[in-house]
């Protein structure tokens, strides 16, 4: 099969054909210029733990499937699954298999609504005596397991699948760790090396004695995803997997198009925070200008690619083609892709290529294959050096790394690496990284790089998501419209305690860093909507959190409040950023008013919906009484125009970390 071939979306990279490229809607235009068609249905998830009857243990590897459809799963080791329904699916009957045990079959209530349903396999009647065999070692089980795999591949089950399953009764491919050019060197649950840094949440803070709030704005939408691909999985994503404003900025807020003369509007809103109703919470959007994809300048790209040993399972390598893909369908004559990759050491497979060349890209990609340790940094200067000698002036000029971030052979400093990339970006090339895989992901090492890179982090679970990343948000990926944009936000201490910003932990910037124009900040792509969101205590309200305090001062007395302080704004927030080429930033102001909605907007519902889940993910303090339930609530309720499926996905989402009881993990 060619990477031409057109397959089904699917939510897991294991059910479908290895390599696919045709998955965009012809005729329609670039991203911003597509009619938007119906919300799907929100459908249902069945969702439960399979163990054994006497024992109580959880057994992995059951077959889970509805009788009569394509949908299936195979529990995780902890022995949970997922299945997720369309709506209107009918009865249907839900059978378990499992080697060495009884089938056992259940009949779906037809309520359609989202249910666990447990099962306790009892053990199947000892099979008759044969002589024992020696046990075979790894590599004696990982070679016969390809040998059996071949024997059966001529005549293949045309309604297998593997994972997370969508109730569409559709053939889909077999196990994609069975596919020609596959080389499994160990079960990726077998091990885990992933990495993330620390985050400490936000505390409260007085603001009679720090006023002021001051961060980068955050792009990077990896931490949804991540967190999507944890419970998906049947487990708790890390507390520090889960960074707030990346859930919160991965959804599409319906903010009014950037007019004027800058690249971004601002736009506030203040209602009651839901998981107490005696705070505010104060949500903080920016909208970038929107742009048809087709009046952008040209494109200079250079793919790199990591095809180490370590990207060699289905969810890695393979998903990595088939998003590349994607994304090459959408280029122009005018746009040039190259190719460079990095193993045991670094090579160009494809020199820059005009865009219109689309079968001779697609073909260099369907030819690449995982072997080797990973020379990352290596390949970083490559692609460097290749960007650079095709360097279009007044164009877009970018790195795209596509890895699982285990840099572990030759330059792999952290500190070497983001001096590279800041030198790099300095010269006009930015750096956008994606992540792949489970297992060994450096979230922390590739967010890092694509901070000092001026890029964006995404972190790729589906080819759903890889066409979300490269096809519908398309310009936001690539196009930079502004670039340095921090925050800076003053409370009127006449309207205000106490504040605490929910998310960007790792954003924070001293309050003096506003005005300085050497200190690095995030960038804001073409489309991108941002969200910040503050939960404020107001004067008069019992302060019922701990907001730090300092003994009196000994040389000075607190500033007097100004004449301002007496109206009725509630805050004031200040914008700097700089145009993509420029070296001085451009103030924008906006005051908030010290007005509560009593029915706040679907955005701002939405919004506080995914933050609340994200604070119940992290253990957060300030949850009070705030549940699952109370999550699903509000986000059934600002689901709104849901074009494309994304907040339908985060409710079911909810739904099965629900079901599954993964709050009660720790």
């Amino acid at each position: 099969m060619s990477l031409a071939a057109v397959t089904p979306l699917r939510r897991n990279p294991m059910k479908i054909p290895l390599l696919l490229a045709g998955l965009f809607v012809a005729g329609t235009g670039p991203l911003f210029l597509t009619r938007p068609s119906p919300p799907p249905p929100a459908g249902a998830v069945i969702a439960g733990r399979v163990t054994d009857a006497a024992q109580g243990h959880p057994i992995e590897g059951a077959r889970v499937l509805l009788e009569g459809t394509a949908v299936e799963t195979l529990t995780r080791r902890n022995g949970t699954y997922v299945l997720e329904l369309d709506a209107g699916v009918g009865a249907l009957v839900l059978r378990v298999e499992a080697a060495g045990y009884e089938t056992a079959r259940r009949t779906l209530p037809t309520d359609g609504l989202s249910q666990r349903i447990d099962f306790a396999l009892q053990a199947a009647a000892a099979p008759p005596v044969e002589e024992q065999k020696p046990e075979r070692t790894l590599v004696d089980r990982i070679l016969g397991r390809r040998q059996e795999s071949e024997a059966g591949r001529a005549a293949p089950s045309p309604q297998a699948t593997v994972g997370y399953a969508t109730g569409v009764a559709q053939p889909m491919a077999a196990d994609m760790s069975m596919a020609p050019g596959f080389r499994r060197t160990a079960d990726p649950d077998d091990f885990n090396t992933e990495g993330y840094d620390h985050l400490t949440e936000n505390p409260f803070r007085s603001v009679a004695a720090d006023p002021l709030s001051t961060f980068s704005i955050d792009v990077d939408r990896a931490s949804y995803a991540n967190v999507r691909r944890f419970i998906e999985n049947g487990t708790k994503p890390p507390i520090d997997a889960v960074r707030i404003e990346e859930m919160v900025n991965c959804f599409h807020y319906d903010y009014p198009n950037a007019r004027g003369e800058h690249p971004f509007d601002v736009h506030t809103e203040v209602a009651p925070a839901p998981w107490n109703g005696r705070h505010h919470l104060v949500k903080i959007g920016l909208q970038g200008q929107k742009i048809d994809l087709e009046e952008v300048p040209p494109n200079n790209l250079v793919f790199l690619l990591d095809v180490s040993g370590s990207m060699s399972s289905p969810d890695k390598l393979p998903l990595l083609k088939q998003a590349f893909a994607l994304l090459v369908n959408e280029l122009r004559p005018q746009d040039r892709i190259a190719i460079v990759v990095y193993a045991g050491a670094a090579g160009l497979v494809l020199d820059s290529t005009p865009g219109s060349e689309t079968e001779t890209i697609l073909r260099a990609l369907e030819s690449l294959e995982a072997g080797g340790s990973t020379a990352g940094g290596a390949g970083i200067r490559l692609a460097y050096d290749v960007a650079r000698r095709n360097h279009i002036r007044g164009g877009n000029n970018r790195v795209i790394l596509a890895t699982d971030g285990d840099f572990n052979v030759g330059a792999s400093s952290d500190g070497e690496m983001v001096r590279l990339i800041e030198e790099k970006r300095t010269q006009g090339t930015f750096l956008t990284v994606l992540g792949f895989g489970t297992g060994n992901l450096k979230d922390s090492k590739m967010e890092k790089l694509a901070d000092h890179g001026n890029g964006n982090y995404a972190y790729i679970d589906s080819e759903l998501e890889a066409k979300k990343v490269l096809v519908t948000e398309l310009g936001g990926t690539l196009v930079t419209i502004a670039k340095d944009v921090k925050i800076q936000v003053e409370f009127n201490p006449e309207r205000v305690q106490a504040y605490r910003l929910i998310g960007y932990e790792n954003r924070l910037l001293a309050n003096q860093d506003f005005n300085d124009d050497t200190k690095d900040a995030g960038e804001l792509g073409a489309g991108h909507t941002v969200t910040a969101l503050y939960e404020v205590v107001p004067v008069g309200v019992r302060l019922d959190v701990d907001a730090g305090s300092v003994d009196a001062l000994r040389y000075q007395r607190p500033a007097e409040s100004s004449v301002r302080s007496d109206s009725d704004e509630l805050l004031f927030v200040k914008l700097r950023y700089k145009r993509p080429d420029g070296e001085r930033s451009r103030l924008l102001e906006h005051p908030v008013e010290a007005r509560v909605a009593r029915t706040p907007s679907t955005d701002f519902r939405w919004a506080a919906a995914v933050a609340g889940f994200g604070m119940l993910l992290r253990e957060s303090e300030h949850c009070g009484d705030f549940t699952l339930d109370d999550v699903l609530a509000l986000a059934r309720d600002a689901r709104g125009d849901d074009a494309q499926g994304y907040r339908a996905d985060f409710i079911r989402l909810v739904e099965a970390a629900e079901l599954l009881g993964l709050m009660a993990e720790r």
